[in-house]
């Protein structure tokens, strides 16, 4: 298809064709993909549905608590794991002057 030769109307057109087109395809390739899948676990002789409620109870089982890394000495309750932001008294913790390693569990 030459686009340089259809007029602005027409490419407007388009524009709002391809959007929705596009999502429809989508759709219509994860049902198929979905489907395969289907066809081949019944072809082991399982079900789709039994097998990734599976999966996603493993990760649930075996994702316990993170050990705690780092407590403020004198306030335990205040706790964390190293992982994500650090909390705003280990960053006033860091800024009085203090090291991370001062407050290794």
């Amino acid at each position: 298809m030459d686009l340089s030769v259809l007029p602005i109307s027409e490419l407007r057109d388009l524009l709002k064709q391809v959007p929705l087109e596009l999502e429809r395809r989508e759709v219509q390739e994860k049902v198929n993909i979905l489907n395969d899948f289907r066809a081949i676990a019944k072809s082991h002789g399982y079900v789709l549905e039994d097998i990734v409620s599976q999966e996603v109870k493993s990760k649930v089982v075996s994702g316990g608590k993170v050990k705690v890394k780092y407590r403020h000495p004198a306030h335990p309750e205040l706790q964390w794991t190293g992982r994500g932001r650090k909390p705003k008294w280990v960053e006033a913790w860091l800024a009085g002057g203090n090291t991370l390693d001062s407050l290794g569990v």
